[in-house]
């Protein structure tokens, strides 16, 4: 019960995110390319501190290279079905949703080994781990919470629509700790492949799709600058939690 209600909360700590893109108003349009910037940099860094690190620490390099080989291919794969389709929710539709779709989804998919990490860790023997890792994820979900509602907003999604997507974007990480919790060493050998393959999805989500959205050649210097700010926040959050 404690371990379901703290992955819960980790969920829950992704929703938090939307609210500073909420708080912008109608400053959000002409924030749009930091606010790009800013999403490529929070991605970019948790791909690689959050994830594929991780996913080295796990596991052998042949685990890790097989889990980013397939992360990336599911993101092309994905992208290309969504591409071929006119994507609808609710009233709107376009290249808006389509993006927003894309990184909702991936966002998804990274949220299950993040689960595994909280049920792993809770499981193990080692004192304070288990609330180590639940704050550092909930910690870390907050802008990822920030990187989903981005998107949307810009696609026109109300904001309710913003918070539970960026809620339920976490919704896997309950499932996944309560399933490493009782298959915990089954599922310590997943752990490798499972983070890479996150890190391989969002690394191509960055490179296909978000960096082309945010460095047009018209504001390049604001994109950069978000990019940076964005990095810069994940980096300084890893290093205070120690991750």
């Amino acid at each position: 019960m404690i371990l379901a209600l703290a992955g819960s909360a980790t969920a829950l700590a992704c929703g938090l995110g939307a609210i500073p893109v909420w708080m912008l108003g109608e400053r959000a349009e002409a924030l749009r390319p930091a606010l790009w910037g800013v999403t490529v940099g929070l991605m970019g860094v948790a791909s690689v501190v959050g994830l594929l690190l991780p996913a080295l620490d796990e596991g052998g390099d042949v685990a890790v290279a097989a889990g980013l080989a397939t992360g990336v291919a599911f993101l092309l794969v994905s992208r290309r079905a969504l591409q071929g389709r006119d994507v609808h929710v609710g009233q709107l539709s376009g290249a808006g949703v389509q993006r927003s779709v894309l990184v909702f989804g991936v966002l998804l998919v990274h949220s299950l080994p993040e689960g595994f990490a909280i049920g792993t860790a809770f499981a193990s023997d080692t004192k304070g781990l288990g609330l180590f890792v639940i704050l550092a994820i909930a910690l870390q979900n907050i802008p990822e919470g920030t990187a989903t509602a981005i998107p949307m907003e810009a696609a026109g999604f109300s904001r309710p629509q913003q918070f539970w997507a960026a809620v339920l974007s976490s919704a896997p990480q309950p499932v996944g700790a309560l399933i490493a919790y009782g298959l915990v060493q089954e599922i310590e050998g997943l752990l490798a492949f499972s983070f890479a393959f996150a890190a391989g999805a969002m690394l191509a989500l960055v490179v296909v799709e978000l960096v082309p959205q945010a460095f047009r050649r018209d504001h390049l210097g604001p994109a950069a600058a978000g990019s940076l700010g964005g990095a810069a926040l994940m980096v300084g959050l890893a290093l205070t939690l120690g991750v």
